[in-house]
């Protein structure tokens, strides 16, 4: 048993003294002075708010026993906490969390599940609010359509999809919520706990059917509706009831029929795929079926409309209706920051190209597109933060311009070429995760950029895509890449590593001039950077009393001390150190060949600090008899031990990730691993 709504509010209202772990939530009041809640068949979901950081929760309490929950919540919770995705809410399940004084249960300490709030309405009210706007129809299905592509080849299953359970944000974005039904891989062979509402599950539904493909079908009968409510808003009426939108088991065959006559063939091909998963329940992957294409408004601007243009206070020129920001002021001049129109969804072509004295720019939240040219060299903009709705930045649009950090929503998924060319301030850089491509020449001449980690939905880079990065050293690729263009990183001077995952070193040798042997082939998980000593390290140097040389802030050691000898007509290195040498306090990384054939070694000592042992560090030290590795080592590169003949045993700490290609061959010893699985 579980206590009634009302003892709930009592114990919410008395937050701080009625958590255990919880402390700093207090409810969130509404104009009745009541706590802002929600309830349901099995739970009651209040609003509440963290007094430290003023983030905002839902706190889900219930109020009906369901079989299994407290196991699948923890499964759930398992299973998404790794996904990064703005389709879910984060979660956590707290087991006898709240203390609630209840007549219905001898019990004292109840569950509760904390969520992420979302601000927002249900799909069905956001869809019913906007059926006289065709273009809010469109990409509310448009959007769907993304989600559906997202969710469908996932290994976890939401179960209990319906209008209810997708709420839209201010901006547009969708969110589900509600996972009580919801499977991961860990119910595998289980049973259903739900089975979902009738009108948006399979007629065939059953609680033995339970795995990552039960959202397929109400996937596919409510982006039916959509796209056809999108076309036709009257079929709401004609088909469609409070608690559900077009589809049910009484009226599929004549809603059917009606959108036959509908000549629109994204329609009728998801009007197909419906048909035939009522007859299978298992299709398989249907994703790359669902696409719908955005909805566009136009960003050309005839001269009729720039006659007719409403201007603001500043003198920028929009279409009537506001919807569409047309040209700048006629005097190319913004004085202090800019803020768009709200009702703006296209920013169009050369809006404010060559538009300067602003700073900052301030974007609506619906903002869709940004047209071609739209801020091309406007030097004097700074600061822009795009809006999650936008999904197309165009061509050229911020070349030249004088942003100093970017960071692009996953909402985007499409930047077209040479779109933040020549943004030479540009220091920041945060990639969506929603884009495919990055096109040709679209971060060239981005000066002061230093790092820059590729998503990993991209699967194209196009040429000079960071060409004349000048200042870029390093670059992380993900695995996954299909087409790399000519030249991505020509004139990169500085560039020390690409990073990219094991395993896929070899689409990514012919990038740079052979002369550049910098990529390494480690995975960004691991937190390591490039091993390799380039001349720029060479230029800014300290070396210690045995001539070793180390980085200028002596957390990279490069190189220990040579000379040259001469035998015969040929010229030889050779290592001048001897005996026990310590590695300085401090250093982190020992580079590859650092200590490469110093013959004279016999004990090495490393510090705390050493993170990473680089490829054929102490190759052919053929003295080397004692290594002392510390814990925090993480790992040892390929060969890094090669040959040191007299190295009897090594105890290899637990910290160790990685062991490198024969980084003990040639070593007559025995390795002794602590805690650590290769």
């Amino acid at each position: 048993m579980y206590p009634a709504i009302s003892e709930y509010i009592e114990a919410i209202k008395s937050a701080e003294d009625n958590f255990k772990e919880l402390t700093n939530l207090r409810p969130v009041l509404g104009d009745d002075g009541q706590p802002v809640m929600t309830s349901g068949n099995f739970a009651v979901v209040f609003k509440m708010q963290d007094i430290e950081t003023s983030k905002f929760y839902a706190l889900k309490c219930f109020i009906r026993e369901q079989e299994g929950r407290e196991e699948a919540y923890h499964q759930i919770a398992e299973e998404l906490k790794d996904v990064d995705s703005p389709y879910l809410v984060s979660i956590s399940y707290l087991e006898k969390e709240l203390f609630v004084d209840s007549t219905q249960t001898e019990e004292t300490e109840f569950p509760v599940l904390l969520m992420d709030w979302v601000e927002g309405k249900t799909l069905d009210k956001y869809l019913r609010e906007n059926l006289d706007d065709k273009y809010a129809l469109e990409m509310l299905a448009y959007r769907f359509s993304q989600l559906a592509q997202w969710l469908i080849p996932q290994p976890f299953a939401h179960g209990d999809l319906k209008p209810d359970n997708i709420l839209v944000r201010e901006d547009g974005t969708l969110v589900l919520v509600d996972y009580d039904g919801m499977y991961v891989p860990a119910m595998k062979g289980q049973r259903a706990r739900e089975l979902g509402s009738p009108d948006f599950r399979h007629p065939q539904r059953t609680e033995d059917d339970f795995d990552e493909h039960i959202d397929d079908f109400p996937i596919v009968s409510i982006l039916l509706s959509l796209k056809a409510i999108s076309i036709k808003p009257q079929l709401l009426g004609e088909y469609g009831a409070p608690d559900r939108l077009l589809y049910s088991d009484s009226n599929y065959i004549d809603l059917l029929k009606e959108i036959t006559y509908i000549n629109d063939s994204e329609l009728n091909n998801i009007k197909d795929i419906l048909i035939l998963s009522l007859l299978k329940k298992n299709i398989g992957d249907i994703s790359q079926y669902l696409e719908l294409s955005a909805p566009q408004i136009t960003e050309l601007v005839t001269k009729e409309e720039l006659a007719n243009a409403w201007k603001d206070e500043k003198g920028v020129r929009y279409s009537q209706d506001k919807r569409r920001l047309l040209k700048g002021p006629i005097i190319q001049y913004i004085k202090g920051s800019y803020c768009v129109s709200q009702e703006t969804k296209v920013i169009c072509y050369e809006a404010l190209c060559g538009c300067w004295g602003f700073e900052n720019l301030l974007l609506p939240k619906g903002l869709v597109r940004i047209g071609d040219y739209a801020f091309y060299s406007c030097r004097t903009l700074k600061s822009i933060e795009i809006p999650n709705s936008v999904s197309d930045i165009g061509k050229w649009s911020f070349y030249h311009s004088g942003l100093v950090s970017l960071s692009i929503p996953n909402s985007v998924n499409k930047i077209g070429e040479w779109a933040f060319a020549g943004c030479e301030a540009l220091k920041s850089l945060n990639l969506s995760n929603g884009i495919s491509k990055l096109e040709n020449g679209v971060f060239s001449g981005c000066y002061e950029l230093v790092e820059i980690v590729v998503p990993k939905s991209v699967k194209s880079i196009g040429k000079y895509a960071f060409s004349y990065c000048k200042k870029l050293k390093t670059i992380y690729l993900p695995e996954g890449i299909m087409e790399i263009g000519e030249d991505p990183f020509a004139g990169c001077e500085s560039l020390l590593s690409i990073i990219v995952p094991k395993g896929t070193k070899w689409m990514f040798e012919n990038l740079l001039p052979s002369d550049k042997d910098i990529i390494i082939e480690i995975d960004r998980e691991k937190q390591v950077i490039s091993t390799e000593v380039s001349k720029v390290d060479l230029d800014d140097v300290w070396p210690d009393e045995y001539g070793v040389i180390y980085s200028s802030d002596r957390t990279r050691l490069l190189k220990a001390p040579t000379k040259q000898i001469k035998r015969g007509n040929h010229n030889w290195t050779k290592s001048i150190l001897n005996g026990t040498y310590s590695v300085k306090p401090g250093t982190q990384y020992i580079c590859d060949r650092a200590f490469l054939n110093c013959c004279g070694l016999n004990t090495v000592i490393l510090p705390q600090s050493v993170k990473q042992i680089g490829d054929r560090s102490f190759q052919g030290c053929f003295d080397l008899c004692t290594v002392e590795l510390n814990d925090g080592l993480i790992i040892i590169g390929d060969n890094a031990f090669r040959d040191c003949i007299k190295l009897h045993s090594i105890q290899l700490p637990k910290s160790i990730q990685q062991v490198g290609n024969n980084a003990f061959y040639g070593c007559m010893i025995k390795v002794q691993f602590s805690n650590y699985k290769s």
